[in-house]
């Protein structure tokens, strides 16, 4: 901000560890235990922070409004008389060979766009689908960083209702941070790994609903830091105009997002941008399932891959947990890997998502 303060550690401490939406509990402390000169300056700069911060960290990770604890929306968008019947075992997902999916992909070392380690995971995840109907939707980009490939992944399992749900994931890692060491291994990595183990319970079988496509999407990741959106998205942003030129974007019911899904103290968002009576149908799935207490306790505004989607219309929810680690400090940093993750975790969103994909197929 132009200026520099120093202040105590246990100041210091106690800044760090409050919501910047409440000013008036730090004024007490910093009343208390600085000059009141000092105590005046600090307040100016919180009151400024806390209107200000919200509105310019508007991107993946961060909120627009201070999280609140609540329950999915409360207005009556999903009509649950034309649910199906709590019936039926718990969908089959190999949480075990799941997790294995993600040591296989960040032993590849970061892959941003461009690297041969990104197309390593691009052959790697081909691997796993080569028994599928798969599409490749290859085009370049040119942000001011220069000329890249890009490249979405679909693989395609028919069904016998008419209409197609997508289930997809980011498989890139940060441009910007292509010089130290971070894998992605939550970010990217654990969503990744949970499309192929869903595969894996698609494959071979007769679906009686809507079709589903995977979808790895592409160069997800901002080409700045932080986050600048005309750089950012390019994979879902191609596609959701290729598929709304060609008439595909009407016959999506559902676009179901996985983002940072694997942390090992796993609380999914509720996220002001999805659809509502899609969150909704989520966090039924969720209950009947004995995971409700994982699902929407924080509110965020999130812009993510469903966004382009979104705003073409098409029903989408994000499933993403923005709260890795204290202060959410292993997101884009180094410390993103395997040892942060959970198998339990892929278990919970991967259940969810194919039982939710179940109400979806069974609905009125």
């Amino acid at each position: 901000m132009g200026h520099q303060m120093l202040l105590s550690s246990r100041a210091a401490r106690f800044w760090r560890s409050r919501d910047l939406g409440a000013p008036c509990e730090c004024l007490v402390f910093f009343a208390r235990h600085t000059t009141a000169r000092l105590a005046r300056i600090l307040a100016g700069i919180l009151l400024i922070v806390s209107v200000v911060l919200p509105a310019c960290t508007k991107q993946k990770g961060a909120a627009a409004a201070s999280p609140q604890n609540t329950a999915p929306p409360a207005q009556a968008v999903l009509d649950k008389s034309a649910l199906p019947p709590d019936t039926g075992p718990t969908p089959a997902f190999d949480a075990n060979r799941s997790f294995q999916y993600i040591k296989e992909i960040v032993a590849f070392g970061p892959r941003p766009i461009g690297s041969e380690n990104h197309k390593k995971v691009e052959n790697y995840i081909l691997s796993h689908l080569k028994d599928d109907n798969v599409e490749q939707d290859a085009f370049s980009i040119t942000p001011s960083q220069g000329t890249f490939p890009v490249r979405n992944i679909i693989a395609k399992f028919p069904g016998t209702r008419d209409g197609i749900i997508v289930i997809a994931s980011h498989y890139d890692t940060n441009w910007p941070l292509r010089d130290t060491p971070y894998v992605g291994a939550n970010d990217g990595g654990s969503s990744s790994a949970l499309l192929l183990e869903i595969a894996n319970q698609l494959r071979g079988n007769k679906r009686d609903g809507y079709s589903i496509w995977l979808l790895w999407d592409d160069a997800e990741e901002s080409m700045r830091l932080p986050w600048y959106d005309p750089e950012s998205l390019y994979g879902v942003r191609h596609l959701a105009e290729k598929w709304q030129a060609d008439g595909t974007l009407k016959k999506i019911k559902a676009f179901i997002l996985e983002d940072m899904i694997g942390d090992a103290d796993l609380n999914i968002d509720h996220d002001t941008n999805s659809t509502p009576w899609l969150e909704d149908l989520v966090y039924q799935a969720a209950t009947r399932l004995g995971y409700q207490s994982h699902f929407f306790e924080r509110t965020l505004e999130i812009e993510d891959d469903h966004r382009p989607f979104l705003d073409r219309g098409v029903p989408c929810v994000d499933l993403i947990d923005l709260d890795y680690g204290y202060n959410n400090v292993f997101w884009h940093s180094s410390q993103d890997t395997v040892d942060k993750l959970s198998p339990k975790s892929l278990e919970i969103v991967g259940t969810v998502t194919l039982e939710t994909v179940r109400m979806l197929d069974k609905m009125k």
